[in-house]
């Protein structure tokens, strides 16, 4: 190194990183450098031989372009204000989206930015005020949106968004009523099932999973090498995706694609091969599950459609074999099967479908018909699960909600209470914004309990105000959303007054605002995060990591132009409102970063000053460390006994039990029975129901291909995307063609030559709900009648700028995705019950 260059920690939400600084400005960005001596790996051993990780971190790949980003073309780096837009005058909504900017002082946005909010809480009450967050942004305790931005609002008195879980929306809305893990918002415990798998399991069945490309959210590549193991030790895979996933490339097991949203349809004839040829563990079943004859019946044509759930009827519906089904349910049964449907409760599209809730109900009940819980029989997304010290409390990004330390300090210094009851939802605020009026089902993240979800939701509710204001933070929602042409028209409505976007780059809806302030990114502030800990409702999600990792986040360089960190942005704006010692507490970020430490176990171990010098800590697997594998207690019928904190029955009478109402595993939902039991669409039994946008659909005469939108590979939803161009330039990310940057969509070849299409050419994706180009990719990685395209775009390119209904030439595919939630009474998003039409772009 040069005798001017210095070395900085850092933590994004693809791992921790080094980051390299030579006059002023970063050089280079490493996975972070720690000495191979302060390594203490763990040892599994299985079948003879000793599996341990490499002494290194391994980020997820969008991470190395984090100097890229930094720097980019994209950022935003001062105030401006939307030309036609004037605080005293013409405010002009319906131009959002369509003028331009000028540049104006931070004093002057200020000024406007909190002259709008005294306006609208002195008139309306702070209820008049909405904001929201993007699904993922930076990283950190103190400076990331559960910090500054809950804090500031919730001063406000504002009306929350309430989020949905766009990753595992069946598993929350369905999985829940079968087994519990309502705290865990229907995901799965999956401590210790690397060692359960490698020393058990004989067969996994990835369904709707591709773990090499989704990584468990924030862990990096940490795992690939676990499935490397697994292939060595010779387990067979079995891939059940419309899309020839990565990581069936990877593992080259069996690939089986039926048709989107016939899922459901294929895991019930599985069942019922295992009932009719008596392959199911009887004893499992007797003991711990409730409602098995009715969920019998129903299977076998005895219920109220009449009909067996046959290998042949699923062949019509999905279109897999019979023979082929029969098969894999004879396999299945054979072996100890791991279920792998999920990282986190799935990733992939079945559980993002009209009625996925079906679908992932019969997950779990499959596993539970061959004795769930027991060794080398578990639902485990091959990305989390490995050894680690769980006792060691250090605050994850949710934190600041006002999350509870094990040593009973609260938590949550940087979380105030909002005294405003009225909420909306994300799925339904354009909907809400335009007429006024809105109801919807359930709290958002229904974590507390399984009532949450049979709330019914009404705006404006009454003694509160319609918001008139939208304090939107980060992220781009017209390439993640669903029907998203709906949200250009929700911005240029009359009802939004006032419009606020910060962000650190130019996304897709930064455009529709009418003052945009500019934020640094993480390298340009201080703050404190642990790898892959996100808290809240995912407890000890480090185990995705092969080592804890927890960093002092260093600022490495002055934020480029004038941007500002977002905790001193709303500093500020506290001071314009008279609010300043209320939103600080007389605390600047790196004393919030001090008092989260110290309240943290690690402070024990390491100094404050150490820790802020040397810019990281490892905590290590303890030696004396027993595993307690993934719902081994319950098979077992012992008390819990994993690291599962969230569980509300841990240390009660009721401690061997699920969160269930009965407390089993329930073939038959006793919590949708005694709550909801007439509905059609999410019954007590789980149920096929085809979608109104399948395969067999009136729809599907005019639009015959179904489009499936699972999340990418190269960015982590829209984060990375657009705003770092050596993302932009992996061709499977997008494609340059006439000096443009292309979204792939991957079709058949037999559907591509109907279609006069070759790899290479411009298409058009239409249905009546938008129009969306992308560079066509012909495949057979897609069956026929199929096609693949990521839906999280950051960029929206329409071709006459602010025209709702305008083709999109980015990539955003999520225009053409319907509005239906889940089911009636579950409201969760389907992007992935979709049809449309392809034709070449000829303009």
């Amino acid at each position: 190194m040069g005798t001017q260059e210095k070395v900085f920690t850092n933590m994004t939400n693809g791992g921790p990183i080094s980051v390299y600084v030579k006059d002023g400005k970063v050089v280079r960005v490493r996975p972070l450098q720690i000495p191979e001596e302060e390594y203490k790996p763990w040892v599994i051993e299985a079948g003879g031989k000793k599996y341990s990780p490499p002494k290194a971190v391994r980020l997820s790949p969008p991470a190395h372009a984090e100097r890229n980003r930094l720097d980019s073309y994209n950022r935003i780096l001062y105030p401006l204000k939307r030309v036609d837009f004037d605080p005293n005058g013409e405010r002009n909504p319906q131009n959002r989206g369509k003028s331009g900017y000028v540049r104006i002082s931070w004093e002057e946005a200020l000024d406007i930015v909190a002259g709008e909010i005294k306006r609208l809480t002195d008139t309306y009450g702070g209820s008049a005020i909405t904001g929201m967050t993007s699904s993922h942004h930076n990283w950190g305790v103190v400076g990331y949106k559960m910090g500054p931005f809950s804090r500031f609002m919730n001063m406000l008195n504002y009306t929350p968004v309430l989020d949905n879980p766009d990753s595992w929306e069946g598993w929350h809305w369905g999985a829940t009523h079968t087994y519990g893990f309502y705290w865990r918002l229907g995901m799965p415990e999956q401590f210790d099932l690397l060692e359960d798998a490698l020393k058990n399991t004989e067969m996994i069945v990835f369904w709707s999973n591709d773990p090499d490309t989704t990584r468990g959210t924030y862990s990096g590549q940490e795992s690939a090498i676990w499935r490397v193991w697994l292939k060595e030790k010779g387990i067979k895979a079995v891939f059940i995706d419309p899309f020839y996933n990565y990581t069936a490339a990877a593992m080259d097991g069996t690939w089986l694609a039926p048709r989107p949203g016939s899922d459901t349809a294929l895991a019930m004839a599985i069942s019922y091969v295992w009932l009719t040829e008596e392959l199911y563990d009887k004893e499992y079943v007797a003991e711990k599950t409730l409602g098995f004859e009715e969920f019998r019946s129903y299977i076998l044509g005895q219920g109220d459609d009449g009909f067996a759930k046959t290998p042949e009827w699923a062949e019509a519906e999905s279109g897999i074999p019979a023979r082929k089904i029969k098969a894999l349910a004879r396999e299945w049964a054979k072996h100890k099967t791991c279920l792998s449907s999920g990282c986190r409760g799935g990733q992939g599209s079945a559980c993002r479908t009209d009625y996925g809730t079906e679908w992932a109900r019969m997950m779990v009940l499959l596993q539970a018909m061959q004795g769930l819980g027991k060794p080398g029989i578990s639902i485990w997304g091959t990305t989390m699960g490995a050894p680690a010290d769980s006792q060691t409390w250090f605050p994850a990004y949710a934190e600041p909600r006002g999350q509870m330390g094990k040593s009973g300090i609260a938590k949550n210094k940087l979380s105030l209470q909002n005294k405003t009851k009225q909420r909306l939802f994300r799925l339904t605020l354009p909907e809400a914004i335009m007429s006024g009026k809105e109801d919807f089902w359930g709290e958002g993240f229904c974590g507390q309990s399984l009532e949450q979800q049979f709330v019914h939701n009404t705006y404006p509710m009454e003694g509160h105000s319609t918001v008139k204001m939208f304090y939107r933070y980060g992220g781009s929602f017209m390439g993640t959303m669903a029907e998203t042409n709906k949200w250009v028209k929700m911005y240029q409505s009359k009802n939004l007054e006032f419009v606020v976007n910060q962000d650190c780059w130019y996304s897709s809806e930064t455009k529709f605002a009418d003052i945009i302030l500019p934020a640094c990114t993480n390298l340009e502030r201080n703050d404190i995060g642990e790898w892959a800990a996100c808290g809240g409702y995912t407890t000890n999600s480090h185990i995705g990591n092969n080592y804890r990792v927890i960093v002092r986040q260093q600022k490495c360089v002055e934020p480029l132009g004038e941007s500002k960190a977002d905790y001193e942005i709303f500093n500020l704006l506290s001071e314009h409102l008279g609010l300043k010692d209320l939103y600080t507490e007389g605390n600047t970020e790196d004393d919030w970063a001090r008092l989260f430490f110290e309240s943290s176990d690690i402070a024990k171990d390491i100094t404050w000053e150490e820790f802020n010098r040397k810019g990281y800590h490892l905590v290590s697997v303890p030696d004396d460390y027993k595993p307690t594998p993934g719902l081994r207690w319950f098979a077992e019928g012992r008390e819990v006994d994993t690291p599962d904190t969230g569980n509300p029955k841990r240390g009660t009478e009721k401690s061997k039990e699920l969160g269930t109402y009965s407390g089993k595993i329930e073939f038959a939902s006793e919590s949708l029975r005694q709550n909801m039991p007439d509905d059609k669409e999410r019954p007590i039994v789980p149920h096929f129901i085809p979608s109104p946008e399948g395969y067999k659909s009136e729809l599907h005469r005019t639009y015959p291909l179904q489009i499936i939108s699972p999340h990418p590979r190269f960015s982590f939803h829209t984060a990375y995307d657009n705003h770092t161009p050596w993302v932009n330039e992996i061709h499977l990310h997008r494609v340059e063609k006439d000096g443009y940057r292309w979204w792939p969509v991957r079709i058949n070849p037999e559907d591509a030559k109907k279609r006069n299409i070759s790899s290479g050419d411009i298409v058009e994706l239409y249905n009546d709900r938008g129009s969306v180009l992308c560079i066509a990719q012909v495949t057979e990685r897609v069956p026929v009648g199929v096609l693949h395209s990521y839906g999280c775009s950051a960029k929206y390119d329409p071709l006459i700028p602010g025209e709702a209904g305008a083709t999109d030439k980015a990539g955003c595919v999520n225009l053409l995705t319907s509005s239906r939630l889940v089911s009636k009474h579950a409201s969760g998003m389907t992007p992935n019950s979709c049809l449309c039409e392809l034709r070449k772009w000829e303009a």
